[in-house]
């Protein structure tokens, strides 16, 4: 897609150095923006630079781990000291947490929302006074399906993007009359490296099924073979596009799966009652599949 700037928009995304991060980068870069790439280490951010160096890609990397105040004002500090404006905040940066309740390391698994809902909480207050000042700009949250729906054995990383999405609904109604906008972006499953990313390790035989059916889910999701590259597209008609539209969902399962569960065709007792398939693991697979229309 075409960007139809006239001047060049001040972006900053968190987290990218990788998977839907760095595409977006790119893909925002090629259309004309001014983008400010950031990462919780710089020595992580190779394959950004390399394509960079190889598309002369208006881009600049910025150290920044977004779970750090100081970090975080840093970084900020450094972005607007550069251009002295923002125009636009993706908050992109995330990790997952594959454990049952039982399973979840509390200690652990604060990090998760460290990254997943206090690092956009910090970077909004770095970035809002400005773009109030300028009375224009745009905050991009990427959420996900599990910010929708509570998924197989993700209770905490799902929790972690529920409270994001309540986050992001709030801030588009009180941010309006400041001229801010705000979007939330759902991907379904992609190729990225966030399974990777991952604090915790599943390790409990009660419940191998769970963790059995939350790995079909997502099996069925990477053969399907949805690059980052679709999320960003995304990403970019939500910058261009000048209407209201709060939620965007995108890739593999993200409609379908939502639209099902929040127009009440797939009703929480059709939902629970799929949990219930325990020892019979073809057909949850099959019973979700069709729940879903997937």
């Amino acid at each position: 897609m075409k960007s139809k700037l006239k001047t060049p928009q001040v972006v900053v995304i968190t987290g990218g150095n990788s998977g839907i991060g760095r595409s977006t980068a790119i893909g925002l870069a090629k259309a004309g923006y001014k983008v400010f790439a950031t990462m919780r280490s710089l020595e992580r951010g190779e394959k950004l630079r390399e394509a960079i160096r190889k598309l002369e890609l208006d881009i600049t990397e910025i150290e920044l781990d977004v779970s750090n105040d100081e970090s975080v004002a840093s970084g900020f500090g450094q972005i607007l000291k550069a251009t002295g404006q923002i125009d636009v905040l993706i908050n992109n940066a995330g990790i997952g947490s594959n454990a049952v309740i039982e399973d979840v390391n509390i200690a652990l698994d604060k990090e998760v929302f460290e990254t997943n809902f206090w690092g956009p909480v910090r970077c909004i207050q770095a970035a809002l006074p400005t773009m109030r000042a300028q009375r224009s700009g745009h905050i991009v949250q990427v959420s996900s399906i599990a910010g929708r729906i509570g998924l197989p054995a993700q209770p905490i990383y799902s929790a972690s993007k529920w409270a994001l999405e309540g986050l992001s609904e709030n801030l588009a109604h009180d941010l309006s009359s400041f001229g801010v906008r705000v979007s939330i972006i759902e991907p379904g499953v992609t190729r990225t490296a966030i399974l990777g990313k991952n604090n915790t390790v599943p390790d409990n035989d009660d419940f191998k099924e769970v963790y059995a059916r939350m790995l079909d889910m997502y099996m069925e999701g990477i053969e399907a073979n949805v690059k980052p590259e679709e999320v960003s597209e995304t990403i970019l008609s939500c910058l261009e596009t000048p209407n209201g539209q709060l939620r965007w969902p995108v890739a593999w399962g993200a409609e379908t799966m939502v639209n099902a569960r929040h127009d009440g065709s797939v009703s929480d007792t059709e939902w629970t009652e799929i949990g219930s398939l325990v020892n019979d693991r073809e057909k949850w697979v099959s019973s979700f599949k069709q729940a879903f229309n997937l």
